[in-house]
């Protein structure tokens, strides 16, 4: 695989058992690339080791008066340094291209499994951890995955350049064979040390991002309650930890390489004294004393690599756990698609609950714990937090087909929804059956003014279509956000829609016009909202309420509030002492209630008073 090759066709299945076997599972679908650095690192690094051979040959050809020898050296030599500028070229072109196609293959096994997961992955794992493994953490995984070829190239000079000396001149070689395993072994103990400290460091870092994405997140809403400051110490706290571990992790590398640079030293020494003894005995010549030493100084090169592995398992090894630990996460109901890939239409049940939303219709479906509502509503979409029974679509379980095909059948919008960066047009460009155009789906989602301050607030453009939204739309307001969703949401025309409060932060004239414009481009088509909002509920075809996990009651929005007080608790707000009220036959006025939110840049002051008297009006029929 070349770089230009990328991105893969199929990345594969990662052997995601651990963090050890799943860079052993990337070494091994790399087996080419690192056949060729290996090769090519033999190259480089036998080029490099002869040359003190060369040198030697030449000093002893001029100490014997040999024109030959000395030309012979010469031509040696030349050889040596075209095959260490070759294989050095080489040799870092496929480094290269090992490190850059390792980490394409991690980003592309992570966006295949988020892709999988959906939102249930950052139910799963720390939003700062995924973000973590992503960006730093496939770099540290390539960076391993690349230098293991390097490693070993260099491990087998070391061996090669051991034999020569000892079979040039045993006397030296001797002693460069039993020093030379002292050097490479001479940091063993302090390496677990190291490997602690950068996994420290590594955890550290690993909730600083998690702490700084939360922060950046919420600083609209920290900005409003003034916790700006709060959060800031928090994160410096955090950075703080990270720096003081990144320096502990420092002082133990500092050490490791200090003794890299102090023992070759020392056997420099030794090799010399040695030599000048054994050479003023007449036992060796002054070319063999100056092979043997420059041997060994060129062989401090190549035993840096031990140093260099040793660094990149420690610091990629956290990283490939992490790494292991996202890509073993499953879906929690899954068989694989045992079904045909086929969308099938028809009711959407959940049957652990015993929802029933028929299909063709608009149903609502009002749920006290919003968090209980959620998770239905992922259940609903296939792709549950929990194991429990899968959701079915005309009886079919959605955990039995193929992925594709299940959310194909089946959208769900949540509560959050996320906008991508780019123009508006790229944001509405979504897998969609073609029935519904850009254009009904922003009129049904009542996003006239958004288009409008879109197109306002870009420049060298008059079409809104063209305008850029910034990251996750924070430049829109909540309501502006949540309309833009539900109008690409609305463009997929899926056989299911499934909206969990998308209209949360919208004023309630907006509201209502929503809710007749989803209806009307809906028709024919199975939509579940989750919501509590009268003005939403008012146009349902039938509501499904939810107590405790089951249905409790099922009818339309006025049939509810006059047969079930839970239902009227929840969805007019009353107190305790309201609903006993109301359950003694007592009519209760309310001098306020709390409407629904709206988007932070419109005065609804009018739309608010409107609701309160309809919700009156609502509780004195009742």
């Amino acid at each position: 695989m070349q770089i230009q090759d990328l991105p893969y066709p199929d990345p594969g299945v990662p052997d995601a058992r651990s963090g050890p076997r799943f860079l052993w599972w990337l070494f091994r679908n790399q087996l080419g690339g690192q056949l060729k650095s290996l090769a090519w690192g033999l190259l480089h690094f036998a080029s490099v080791s002869a040359l003190p051979f060369c040198v030697g040959l030449a000093i002893q050809a001029v100490v014997d008066r040999s024109g030959t020898g000395l030309a012979l050296a010469g031509g040696v030599m030349v050889l040596c340094c075209a095959g260490n500028a070759i294989g050095d070229t080489f040799l870092h072109r496929a480094a290269v291209t090992n490190w850059i196609t390792a980490a394409a293959r991690v980003q592309q096994l992570l966006a295949r499994r988020t892709a999988v997961l959906g939102s249930a992955l950052t139910r799963r794992v720390a939003a700062g951890e995924v973000v973590a493994v992503s960006t730093g953490d496939v770099e540290k995984i390539g960076w391993f995955v690349e230098a293991v070829s390097r490693f070993t190239a260099a491990a087998l000079t070391i061996v090669l350049v051991c034999v020569a000396l000892v079979v040039y001149q045993p006397a030296l070689g001797v002693v460069v064979i039993v020093g030379l395993p002292v050097l490479a072994l001479a940091v063993l103990p302090l390496l677990p040390r190291a490997t602690r400290r950068a996994d420290v460091q590594r955890d550290k870092a690993g909730r600083a991002t998690e702490l700084a994405s939360d922060t950046v997140a919420g600083l609209r809403v920290l900005r409003g309650i003034g916790g700006e400051e709060l959060f800031l110490d928090r994160y410096r706290s955090a950075s703080q930890e990270v720096r003081h571990a990144a320096v502990r992790s420092a002082r133990m590398w500092s050490l490791i390489s200090a003794i890299q640079v102090l023992l070759p030293g020392l056997l420099l020494i030794a090799v010399v004294w040695h030599g000048v003894r054994l050479a003023r005995e007449g036992r060796i010549g002054v070319g063999e004393l100056v092979t043997v030493y420059s041997s060994v100084m060129i062989l401090t090169y190549p035993l840096r690599h031990f140093e260099e592995i040793a660094m990149a398992y420690s610091f990629s090894r956290p990283s490939a756990k992490r790494a292991a630990r996202v890509l073993a996460l499953q879906r929690t109901t899954d068989t694989a698609g045992s079904r045909p890939a086929e969308v099938p239409t028809g009711d959407l049940a959940d049957p652990a609950t015993g929802l029933l939303a028929p299909a063709g219709r608009f149903t609502a479906v009002v749920c006290g714990d919003p968090d209980e509502a959620g998770r239905l509503a992922e259940r609903l979409g296939g792709h549950p937090a929990q194991t429990g029974t899968s959701a079915l679509l005309g009886g079919v379980p959605l955990d039995e087909l193929p992925l594709k095909s299940a959310r194909t059948a089946v959208l769900v919008q949540d509560k959050d929804p996320v906008l991508l960066s780019g123009t508006l047009r790229e944001l509405l460009d979504v897998p969609a059956s073609g029935a519904v155009g850009a254009d009904d789906a922003l009129a049904a989602a009542q996003c006239g003014d958004v288009l409008t301050a879109l197109a306002q607030g870009s420049l060298g453009t008059d079409d809104p279509m063209d305008a850029r939204i910034t990251e996750r739309g924070r430049s829109l307001s909540g309501g502006q956000r949540q309309r833009l969703a539900l109008a690409r949401s609305l463009i997929t025309d899926p056989e299911a829609l499934v909206l969990d409060e998308p209209t949360s932060a919208v004023d309630s004239h907006t509201e209502a016009r929503i809710a007749e414009g989803v209806r009307a481009l809906r028709t024919g088509r199975t939509t579940v909202v989750f919501t509590s909002s009268p003005l939403l509920l008012d146009r349902a075809d039938h509501i499904v309420f939810l107590h405790d996990g089951e249905v409790a009651a099922v009818g339309t929005h006025r049939e509810l509030l006059h047969a079930e007080p839970r239902y009227r608790a929840v969805v007019t707000r009353e107190t305790d002492e309201e609903t006993a009220a109301h359950a003694g036959g007592v009519p209760v006025r309310r001098a306020s209630a709390k409407a629904p939110a709206d988007d932070g840049r419109d005065d609804a002051l009018s739309d608010d008073v409107d609701v309160l008297r309809r919700l009156e009006e609502i509780e004195e029929t009742a």
